[in-house]
């Protein structure tokens, strides 16, 4: 497989946009590309959260980070437009797009999916992270060598029962980014997927509220292919679905 090994400040001076990164595997890796240099930008729907994991890295004296409040629930294709020129305008640039946030809703047999609750899977899961990197790719283009990682899951490449509009946005995930990969492959552009697998984060204690969580990995535990993924290391990887436990 992969060496996911990388040199200390790998990320220096990159500017990396983190969707979700208000609690579990994007806060850590907003924590963590921040460590290794990285400017981060803290996209996600609560300020509390964003403005906690602000402060801690500025406790680190790190690179300050930056702050977009966007709930992608009702989120529309001019936002992103917004978002990129804001962007530019800040940052003149764009080294890597983290796709982490995301939403479950309620597990139920396929018949009995609700439609509203099916839009707003594909809402956040899907159109959001389709048109944020539509807005985003000309920024991405022109910062060479840039990186764009979605989140995948292991139900997302074998359907699982139960799991309909989650899992189904999850194929739809690998899609875009093998599509992704394909038409980029001739830039200088990498877009590969991660499949987190069994992680102690909020959304796994929704999916199975009777586990115990101290058995399970946590965010800090699985990083490393993520820190991979945004380097220089792995430029020439792109078009692969990771499995970051094996």
């Amino acid at each position: 497989m992969f060496d996911f090994s990388i040199k200390n400040n790998a990320l220096n001076n990159k500017v990396i946009l983190i969707t979700g990164a208000g609690d579990g595997i994007g806060r850590q890796a907003a924590l963590s590309f921040a460590a290794q240099g990285a400017s981060v930008i803290l996209l996600g729907k609560t300020v509390a959260k964003l403005e906690a994991v602000y402060d801690e890295i500025v406790a680190q004296q790190l690179p300050e980070p930056a702050i977009i409040p966007l709930d992608l629930k009702g989120a529309t294709e001019q936002h992103y437009i917004d978002m990129a020129e804001t962007i530019e305008l800040q940052y003149k640039r764009l080294d890597g797009v983290l796709h982490n946030a995301g939403i479950l809703t309620v597990l139920s047999p396929f018949e009995q999916v609700e439609q509203s609750s099916f839009d707003d899977v594909m809402q956040v899961n899907v159109k959001a992270p389709f048109l944020m990197t539509k807005a985003l790719l000309p920024l991405l283009k022109r910062s060479q060598p840039s990186s764009i990682v979605f989140t995948s899951s292991s139900v997302g490449k074998k359907g699982r029962a139960y799991w309909g509009p989650y899992a189904i946005s999850k194929f739809a995930t690998e899609g875009m980014m093998q599509t992704l990969s394909d038409e980029l492959e001739n830039t200088k552009v990498r877009v590969n997927s991660i499949n987190p697998g069994a992680t102690r984060t909020q959304m796994r204690a929704r999916a199975y509220p009777g586990e115990d969580a101290s058995l399970l990995k946590s965010p800090a535990d699985i990083i490393a292919p993520w820190l991979y993924l945004m380097a220089d290391e792995s430029i020439g990887t792109t078009g692969q679905s990771i499995d970051a436990q094996g």
